[in-house]
């Protein structure tokens, strides 16, 4: 219907030179070129120009984001925002938008900066956050907080394109820790009786040569007497 292409809102803001002033709060100078709508308390939309964003050292666990004028005198608007990863870090800021309808200006979705993974995904309160994620056609996050006290306290859910409410999924789960080695089965210990030794061969007593001889000592014998017998009967 009257869509805009991410790729084009990409290409309408030009974002300016960094300046960084800690690693902590990401202090960084972002140049505008059309109207952009920013979630936050309030919600503002920023004209053309230039403006400094940076995070908050806020005592809570939630990432809390600010957006001044140039000259950081005027603050516009805080905003409660929660990671959003994405696999190849940039060398350059990089602000990510959701489409809206024709004649709206983008409503500012994310800001990342350079060489980060992590960057900050911004929380919209509820109604608008209905509007955008219908026109979007994607879930939106969104909060109840009214007041910049109340960003540090109040649960964030999700809206769908349908306008259904559901809970938070968080950009990132730590990996489940890895199982430890099953122990190697035991081995049952069996005792295995010795073999018996073989009985030695026993040496030969005497050798088959003394039978033979005492065999024919006796044939001799036998045929001498038999000799005798025949000469006396002659």
């Amino acid at each position: 219907m009257y869509i805009k292409s991410t790729a084009v809102l990409g290409g309408l803001l030009l974002l300016g030179g960094l300046l960084l002033a800690s690693d902590y709060d990401k202090r960084t100078v972002i140049t505008l070129n059309e109207p952009v709508m920013v979630a936050g308390v309030p919600v503002v939309t920023l004209e053309p120009g230039k403006y400094v964003i940076k995070l908050v050292n806020s005592s809570s666990d939630r990432n809390i984001v600010q957006i001044f004028n140039e000259r950081q005198d005027h603050l516009f608007t805080t905003v409660l925002a929660i990671n959003n990863y994405r696999l190849v870090p940039k060398d350059k800021t990089a602000l990510s938008f959701w489409e809206t309808p024709r004649g709206n200006p983008p409503a500012l979705k994310a800001w990342f900066f350079p060489g980060d993974n992590w960057g900050q995904e911004f929380v919209y309160p509820k109604g608008l956050a209905a509007i955008v994620a219908r026109d979007a056609g994607q879930t939106v996050l969104t909060s109840t907080a009214e007041t910049v006290a109340e960003l540090e306290t109040a649960p964030v859910t999700e809206v769908t394109k349908a306008g259904e409410e559901q809970p938070l999924e968080e950009a990132f789960t730590a990996p489940e820790p890895a199982a430890a080695p099953e122990p190697a089965p035991a081995v049952a210990e069996v005792a295995v009786a010795e073999a018996a030794p073989e009985p030695a061969a026993l040496p030969a007593t005497g050798s088959p040569f003394f039978a033979i001889g005492l065999v024919g000592l006796m044939a001799a014998a036998a045929g001498l007497s038999l000799r005798r017998l025949a000469y006396r009967k002659s």
